[in-house]
């Protein structure tokens, strides 16, 4: 029997990454496979639907043992995959004559917590509180970095904060910063739980300035007095503050420059919607180390941060980050690395973003489909064979 056409698409972008010269043939093989199935419609995440969405052609266990057991390096793909990133997010960002942005934001893969007697437990897995349903989850906290330009944005590294492992959220991001080796003008985009001096003051180490949310009880120094930002607004009148639009969005702006906690000279806005009362509960602080910055750029800017959230909901939609059933803490980040593989794989196709690409990749499947069905008509090929083939026998 044939292999499926629509596989040759994966192949391809397996050789412009280089993995040929890395991973022998039956772990590209296992990969071609595991990128197919989780571009498949109805995708859940399982070692079944990885197994039989792809029609793959060994038994479902071979591919447990791929996660867990067998020797293949996740960092070599992950390095390799990155690489081409950096490489295509400042081409991109050359042509537009745009600086490159980096959010930093984490998500939780929910997960049921179960007993600490549970003979298979899935590990690492620990009680985190969601900023966003405003209780604790059980499961596991990923801290991601993705590397964007104005048009395109791709998942670029993660980390799983581990409780037990001592470290912060800020220090894992500190670590994936340091591995971005880009030479165009970056931006780094947080919300206000990331801001940390740490965080801020290694970005500025490395050339990078920062846009972040701010949080409203953060110390300003106007004329040399400290006073928090949400006690600072009560003196703000309108007529203080100036109009300024970003796409659809007016906001009404008053712009702080000089220092704060932890920062010596640094540009602070504080930011209502134009449509909304200046009161405390609808102010925004947003802050920005790059002083030349106009305030519709501060925001602008800060606006691709969206970029990030995104991929959290695409990535748990369509190819089910958070889906994963494999134990292992190795194998579970294996199943990490291969949705960014395969998120990434799907713009790669497309050369737009995520969602087209899936869309496309989903299309052009079914027609192969059809295709391989009618050329296996053609060539007199046993109806048990293609329907074993199929997983349909």
């Amino acid at each position: 029997m044939n292999r499926f056409a629509h596989h040759q698409g994966i192949h391809k972008f397996f050789t412009t990454l280089g993995l040929a010269l890395y991973f022998s043939k039956p772990v590209l093989k296992h990969l071609v496979h595991i990128v197919d199935a989780m571009i498949t419609k109805g995708f859940s995440g399982t070692l079944t639907d990885l197994h039989h969405g792809s029609f793959h052609p060994n038994h479902r266990t071979t591919l447990s043992h791929f996660f867990t057991k067998s020797p293949w390096e996740e960092e070599t793909l992950l390095r390799k995959l990155q690489q081409w990133i950096l490489r295509c997010v400042e081409r991109i960002a050359k042509q537009e004559n745009q600086p490159l942005f980096v959010s930093i934001d984490d998500t939780i893969c929910q997960k049921t917590k179960p007993s600490p007697r549970a003979t298979n437990a899935i590990q690492a897995c620990d009680w985190h509180d969601s900023h966003t349903e405003k209780k604790s989850i059980g499961g596991h906290s990923l801290v991601w970095l993705m590397v964007h330009t104005a048009t395109q944005a791709f998942p670029f590294a993660f980390r799983l904060y581990d409780k037990a492992a001592g470290k912060s959220k800020g220090e894992l991001a500190i670590k994936m910063l340091s591995s971005l080796d880009v030479r165009r003008p970056v931006y780094v985009l947080m919300d206000s739980w990331h801001p940390s001096k740490a965080l801020v003051e290694a970005c500025l180490k490395r050339g990078f300035h920062v846009i972040a949310m701010l949080k409203t009880n953060r110390l300003l120094y106007p004329k040399g007095i400290a006073v928090q930002v949400k006690e600072f607004a009560h003196y703000i009148e309108p007529n203080d503050t100036h109009l300024v639009t970003v796409g659809e969005e007016r906001y009404r702006v008053y712009r702080c420059e000089g220092a704060l906690n932890g920062l010596d000279d640094a540009v602070v806005l504080l930011v209502w919607k134009a449509d909304q009362p200046m009161t405390p509960e609808h102010l925004h602080c947003v802050l920005s180390t790059d002083r030349e910055l106009s305030d519709e750029d501060i925001l602008r800017y800060y606006a691709e941060r969206w970029s990030i959230e995104c991929f959290f909901r695409q990535a748990k939609d369509q190819l089910k980050l958070d889906g994963y059933r494999v134990h292992g803490r190795r194998a579970v980040k294996r199943y990490w690395i291969l949705v960014q593989l395969t998120y990434v794989y799907s713009m790669f196709e497309s050369n737009q973003d995520f969602s087209a690409g899936l869309d496309l990749l989903r299309t052009r499947k079914g027609h192969r489909l059809v295709e391989f069905i009618y050329h296996a008509a053609k060539q007199d090929i046993p109806i048990d064979a293609v329907k074993k083939q199929l997983h349909v026998a």
